[in-house]
């Protein structure tokens, strides 16, 4: 089953809530909120890391990056990097490369989400596809995944704005 099929049934499964939206193909959290018109703050972004060998999934906005040291901190782990993609292109065997939606669950991985995402209503997050996003609570996400939320992200500089209360009518 592909991830995107398996995301579906799952919030289906649970009863949450969730729109899907197709869109032009887009590799980057940056291009795919440019393409939507979505606010960087409330595009997730899915970000390997590898902390003392173990891979850990991190879920932060599209206008941060991760502060290694903050997450080598908050995980006790002596070193922390970012992973390569050879390095857990298997275990998201069921996505696009570089799609994969923020379910560690899915893949048995733990999941650590930045405070500046939790902290938003609702986010937005590829499924599993260059082509599909999937639009859902913030609670709803909590609530199913369990993530650990800390803060261990810096802000990146970007060159666009969408303003989150016009994107809120979407919703």
């Amino acid at each position: 089953m592909k991830a995107l099929e398996r995301l579906e049934a799952y919030l289906r499964d649970k009863d949450v809530p969730y729109l899907l939206k197709h869109h032009p193909k887009a590799y980057t959290a940056k291009e795919v909120a440019g393409s939507e018109h979505i606010p960087p703050q409330l595009m997730a972004k899915v970000v390997m890391v590898v902390a003392d060998g173990e891979m850990v999934m991190t879920v932060i906005s599209a206008k941060n990056r991760v502060d290694l040291t903050r997450l080598a901190d908050i995980l006790s782990a002596h070193v922390v990097r970012l992973a390569e993609e050879w390095e857990f292109q298997h275990i998201f065997s069921d996505c696009e490369p570089g799609a994969m939606p923020p379910f560690g669950n899915f893949y048995n991985l733990p999941v650590y989400v930045d405070r500046s995402l939790a902290s938003q209503e609702f986010f937005v997050f590829q499924a599993g596809t260059h082509k599909v996003t999937v639009k859902m609570a913030f609670s709803s996400y909590e609530e199913l995944v369990k993530p650990i939320i800390a803060d261990f992200c810096s802000e990146l500089v970007l060159n666009y704005s969408v303003e989150a209360e016009a994107y809120r009518d979407d919703w």
